[in-house]
């Protein structure tokens, strides 16, 4: 299981900002190139990004690159200089169709080719910013068997719905409905839109634990210090865990009876109960080989 409770976007015009991202405990590192590169800097940001990809794969970090989007042209130019072996993830902002997926895909299948890496190891994400992108996510998850995730973008969002972005969230509701059903309907991940106050922990552990309770498995951060915060709302607890536990062993001795349901602290247990029992137990176990790992 790959895990995606935290994505810290890192400047890809900061090589100083990128160094420091090997120690970061973020799932995912994302090496900027969009917003955080100014125009003028999208050459050297490039050039930056690419020597550190071996550096923090080498160091043990997961990364992804947030290349420009298609209507830039700039696409061609960032893959050109980021597809290479260890990159992990493409998140391309401003989604509005399947083609812009599609479009994608082509890019990848012939940087993948051309540097001899294994044809769909480089996963991609959907970053959804606008009304059209977000009436258009079937479309869009059906576009390619790349796709890993969709990603909500509220900035963006919230200025073409042409509402105010508030600490409630109220006006991202319906979007973020939209990217858990649909994502789950497709087998693919929905992930959280970063919080933009990184001094306001309080808020950030709400807005967090509210798209994980909606079915969003991680959100993207924008700051170190809200790095902890997601990983710890977005990991199940010690209790959840527990409750998995007698979930799995009590299901599987019922199976074996010949039962489909047993009773579990007062509670039917039948598949889908089960099934959701032993996804948060292949997560625990994904995140304590994680930790294992940094603790070496």
């Amino acid at each position: 299981m790959t895990l995606l409770r935290s994505l810290m976007f890192v400047p890809g015009n900061r090589e100083s900002m990128i160094d420091k991202a090997a120690r970061f405990t973020a799932d995912v590192i994302v090496l900027d190139l969009e917003d955080s590169a100014p125009p003028d800097e999208k050459a050297a940001a490039r050039e930056i990004v690419a020597r550190a990809i071996p550096r923090l794969t080498e160091a043990g970090q997961t990364v992804h690159v947030r290349v420009n989007s298609l209507a830039t042209r700039l696409t061609r130019d960032d893959l050109a200089a980021v597809v290479t072996p260890g990159l992990a993830g493409v998140l391309l902002p401003k989604v509005e169709s399947a083609q812009d997926i599609r479009d994608l895909d082509v890019l990848l299948r012939e940087f993948e080719f051309e540097r001899g890496i294994r044809p769909g190891s480089v996963a991609s994400f959907a970053l959804i910013e606008s009304a059209k992108g977000v009436l258009r996510c079937e479309a869009i998850c059906a576009a390619s068997d790349r796709l890993a995730g969709l990603a909500l973008g509220a900035e963006d969002l919230t200025a073409d719905l042409g509402v105010r972005r508030t600490t409630e969230g109220r006006e991202l509701s319906y979007a973020r409905g939209v990217l858990i059903h649909t994502a789950r309907a497709y087998g693919v991940v929905a992930l959280d839109t970063p919080y933009p106050d990184f001094r306001d922990g309080e808020g950030l552990a709400r807005e967090a634990q509210l798209a994980r309770e909606l079915g969003m498995r991680g959100k993207y951060a924008i700051h170190p210090d809200q790095v902890e915060s997601l990983n710890h709302v977005f990991a199940p607890s010690a209790e959840e865990i527990a409750w998995a536990r007698r979930v799995v062993e009590a299901y599987e001795a019922a199976s074996a009876r010949g039962s489909g349901a047993v009773n579990v602290d007062g509670r039917m247990v039948d598949e889908p109960v089960a099934k959701r029992a032993q996804d948060l137990l292949a997560q625990a176990e994904a995140i304590a080989r994680r930790e294992g790992q940094r603790g070496r």
